[in-house]
């Protein structure tokens, strides 16, 4: 069925579309693209979600930090360096975890003094090098897949903090539902890290859009500004443009 083709060439394009494009488009109702997703879900083709369609599995599980460090290498690098230029002599930063994050603590090279807050013990140690840099580890139960504390320790000290700016990674983002991540107690922690800072960074590679995990961190215009790489689809950039988030694109 050439409508069915339209759907898949399009998905191939941008990775994931929306019921409510494909009907404008196609200028069908919304039960006969829901239908054609399911059939064309039933052959293996797809995976439907809540209001369209991804071409991969939405769904993330957990996986070690020291897996996910060999993929996207080239577009976490560029994404680190490019968050690392935002970040000024005399600011108070909190660095969340993840494999992003550490990528952008080996970018930043201090010149004056410089406050870090995170909850990456792998972050903490890259910056325990230079003595300009005062680190706060944040306590807590460790996790062993990311490397880094969560838990009520964590939140308690985070109350007691302001700072300018807050780095995240995430594990999906899904323009209707969020940004999540695969720990809930990460997701609650990311979350007070956001109350405590007045500007947030998200750090994600472009495999991350159309995705999402068991923890919500928050809703996608929460975030001040998204830094991706060209992978990126032109309707994902659109979107939040549209939303009135920042977007660096490297």
């Amino acid at each position: 069925m050439q409508r069915h083709q339209i759907i898949l060439n399009k998905l191939q394009e941008d990775k994931y579309v929306s019921v409510a494009d494909l009907c404008e488009q196609l200028e069908v109702s919304a039960v006969t693209i829901r239908k054609d997703l399911k059939r064309l879900e039933n052959k293996g083709l797809l995976f439907r979600t809540h209001g369209g369609a991804a071409l991969e599995n939405p769904y993330i599980s957990d996986r070690p930090v020291n897996e996910k460090e060999k993929v996207y290498v080239e577009e976490k690098l560029g994404i680190a360096q490019k968050a690392a230029s935002f970040v000024q002599e005399n600011d108070s930063i909190i660095i969340a975890s993840g494999t992003t994050v550490q990528a952008l603590a080996r970018s930043i090279q201090p010149k004056g003094s410089l406050n870090v807050i995170t909850s990456s013990l792998n972050v903490a140690l890259e910056f325990l090098k230079f003595e300009c840099v005062d680190v706060i580890q944040l306590g807590g139960q460790v996790r062993h897949t990311s490397s880094s504390t969560v838990g009520h320790y964590a939140e308690a000290i985070l109350e007691h903090i302001s700072c300018n700016q807050l780095f995240i990674g995430v594990d999906g983002i899904d323009l209707d539902f969020g940004c999540t991540t695969t720990s809930l107690e990460e997701a609650m922690l990311n979350r007070k890290m956001m109350e405590a800072a007045q500007k947030t960074y998200v750090l994600a590679d472009s495999s991350k859009f159309g995705k999402k995990s068991f923890g919500k961190i928050c809703a996608i215009d929460d975030i001040h500004h998204i830094i991706t790489d060209k992978g990126i689809s032109p309707a994902v950039v659109k979107k939040i443009k549209e939303l009135g988030i920042e977007l660096t694109i490297v």
